[in-house]
């Protein structure tokens, strides 16, 4: 029996960045941003409006009335309030008394009370709904762009079935202490939620909210063991360990990548790969049940060591240098988590009620996907990876876009982001190589993939 030594543990750094919701606690006090131009109101309604429309009859198969605040009426002004920032509820509704909220008309009778009440009543479900509706008509028009990808991306593409990502994040504590709230010692966590991303596309599969904010991701597993598709590939972090999951998606034709405990236990049946630096081989753990073949490579790299394990046990189904190249990608969902809190504002909540809380996570994650398809289209029109386009500066350029709108009604959004890119700050800076990369020796199994 072999057992990973323990390393010592490194002392923790002091964040020199404020907190999220220290940041978007001051959005009340931050100007009223002007409405998006009609080119970017338009692009968005021709994603989201149809898929709200569609949702129509299982509306009123929920028995809910088409009042003022129907479906589309709350999805437009939804979207609107989490677009352009608004400060909250009651300067929403000072807003759609004297203009249009995307595709909203003004609505002078509306009150604060009604839209608050909408919110908390309006089923959370139909906007999850519309989400789901929205995603596969986003997947197929990234499918059909001609734009590079990344060489073990595009080798994963060609080899399985869809290359996905999981993980959970906590959202953040409700600052909004009403109702219920006001008895809190504290104001407590809105919860937790589960992403499955397409790690091509970064947009999301499947999204999944839990209330409780301290239960462990463990528990998200019988979701994503029943969405999985066969054929597929998908990476995950530590916090999804489990001997008995593992095996499951192995005996559901599904290929996992994830890395290593320190403590993990095993026993070495063959040796694939060995040199100075990289270590592959076939190795047995868990007891009983669960006890399995799986693959543990070790990679040293710039002074660490890396431990990844997978059950594809074959060379060609997942060569060593692709395992290792692949795995950073898991990082996309954190990239997704940080766009989603920090950019779009799901750090701070509109309400306090679990409905509005579900709403807003919908909502959210609608206009992330709609961001990601518009920074994609710039990526083509540039000829560029989207790796090398940063969806924030595209999202903060939209200023410019407006005021380019305003002079020319025919300026086409994503022809003039892509005109403008550098000067915009969309093409992100290269990253400087590391001054004494690590030598690897050449090996068979291995290509010439710069391991990060």
């Amino acid at each position: 029996m072999t057992t990973v030594p323990p390393e010592a543990a490194k002392p923790k750094k002091g964040s020199s960045v404020r907190h999220t919701r220290a940041i978007q606690r001051d959005r009340v006090k931050r100007p009223l941003s002007a409405p998006p131009a009609e080119a970017v109101v338009a692009r968005l309604s021709e994603i989201v409006h149809p898929a709200t429309l569609s949702q129509v009859g299982y509306f009123h198969d929920l028995g809910l009335r088409a009042r003022v605040l129907s479906l589309p009426v709350m999805v437009g002004l939804v979207l609107g309030l989490l677009w352009r920032q608004i400060g909250g509820i009651s300067e929403l509704v000072r807003v759609i008394h004297v203009e249009a909220v995307l595709w909203v008309p003004p609505l002078r009778d509306l009150t604060q009370q009604a839209l608050a009440q909408r919110l908390r009543s309006l089923p959370a479900d139909l906007f999850g709904r519309v989400l789901q509706t929205v995603l596969p008509v986003l997947q197929e028009r990234f499918a059909a762009r001609q734009r590079p990808l990344p060489p073990a991306m595009a080798w994963a593409n060609a080899h399985f079935t869809a290359v996905l990502i999981a993980d959970g994040s906590t959202l953040d504590a409700l600052l909004r202490r009403v109702g219920l709230l006001q008895e809190a010692v504290k104001a407590p966590l809105a919860g937790r939620m589960m992403a499955v991303l397409d790690a091509a596309s970064r947009l999301p599969r499947h999204i999944w909210y839990d209330a409780d904010p301290n239960g462990h991701d463990a528990r998200f597993w019988e979701r994503l063991l029943a969405v999985m598709p066969r054929g597929a590939l998908v990476l995950f972090d530590l916090g999804f360990t489990d001997f008995a999951r593992w095996a499951s998606l192995t005996a559901h034709n599904v290929t996992w990548l994830t890395r290593a405990k320190k403590n993990l236990k095993y026993d070495v049946v063959q040796v694939l790969v060995h040199t100075s630096a990289v270590q592959d081989r076939i190795v047995w753990i868990g007891k009983d049940t669960t006890r399995q073949q799986i693959r543990l490579i070790e990679v040293q790299a710039h002074g660490t060591i890396h431990r990844y394990l997978t059950n594809a046990l074959d060379l060609t189904q997942l060569p060593t240098a692709h395992a290792v190249a692949l795995y950073p990608q898991r990082w996309r969902v954190e990239d997704a988590f940080s766009i989603v809190k920090r950019l779009l504002g799901l750090a701070y909540f509109y309400g306090g009620a679990e409905n509005a809380v579900t709403m807003q996570l919908w909502a959210t994650w609608l206009l992330y996907a709609v961001l990601i398809d518009l920074t994609d289209a710039v990526a083509e029109a540039l000829a560029r990876p989207f790796a090398d386009v940063s969806p924030e500066m595209v999202y903060r350029s939209l200023y410019f876009v407006t005021h380019a709108v305003t002079q020319d009604p025919t300026t086409d959004p994503v022809r003039y982001l892509a005109e403008h890119a550098r000067d915009l700050g969309i093409l992100k800076r290269p990253r400087k190589a590391p001054q004494k990369p690590p030598p690897i020796p050449p090996s068979p199994s291995l290509t010439n993939y710069i391991i990060p």
